[in-house]
């Protein structure tokens, strides 16, 4: 069994973030999933992001990080796009993390004081013209990570949309997500 921190996107804490942690507890791994939003849920992107940056970009990043204080040292960090950030920041800087998933964005590893940590497994999953995604840096960012760590895996998608994995929202897509869980529950297997 894994132990996984698991931060949600922009959106908040969605029916479909709870169910993915969900998926990932039936197949036999503990899934925390804190709230970095106390609640608020967000209908589309543009709201859920504007929230994000009215609260503060650092200011979600230290929730998330104090969120993960008192859960066991050894744990798998994982994010949804904005909740990359404190699960990037987590798996780079904290000593004993086993692991790191990534969905739908990344950081380049400076950003937390790079570079990545080479005995730190990841895996970054994003749609391979999700214009946040592949627009924005972070498939460039994630090429980086893979180049400089043979623990380092990076899955593309086809198609454009973002948070395709979260199945509450109208940008699910479903062969995608299940690909997505599968490789994800190999991961973590993997990790035991």
């Amino acid at each position: 069994m894994a132990e996984v921190v698991l931060f949600h996107h922009a959106q908040g804490r969605t029916s479909g973030v709870e169910g993915f942690a969900a998926r990932l507890k039936a197949a036999g791994h503990r899934v925390h999933v804190p709230d970095l939003y106390d609640g608020q849920l967000f209908e589309d992107l543009e709201a859920g992001v504007g929230y994000a940056q009215a609260v503060g970009f650092d200011t979600i990043v230290e929730k998330g990080v104090a969120a993960a204080e008192g859960l066991p040292s050894e744990v798998v960090y994982a994010g949804f796009s904005l909740g990359v950030m404190p699960a990037q920041r987590l798996a780079q800087t904290q000593p004993l993390a086993r692991g790191a998933l990534l969905f739908e964005a990344c950081a380049p590893p400076s950003t937390f004081g790079g570079p990545w940590p080479g005995q730190v497994p990841i895996q970054i999953h994003g749609m391979d013209e999700d214009e946040f995604f592949a627009g924005d840096g972070d498939l460039d960012a994630a090429r980086s990570i893979v180049a400089s760590s043979n623990k380092a895996e990076l899955f593309l998608y086809p198609g454009d949309r973002h948070l395709f994995a979260d199945d509450s929202l109208p940008a699910y897509e479903p062969v995608a997500a299940d690909l997505l869980l599968q490789r994800v529950t190999g991961f973590l297997d993997a990790i035991i």
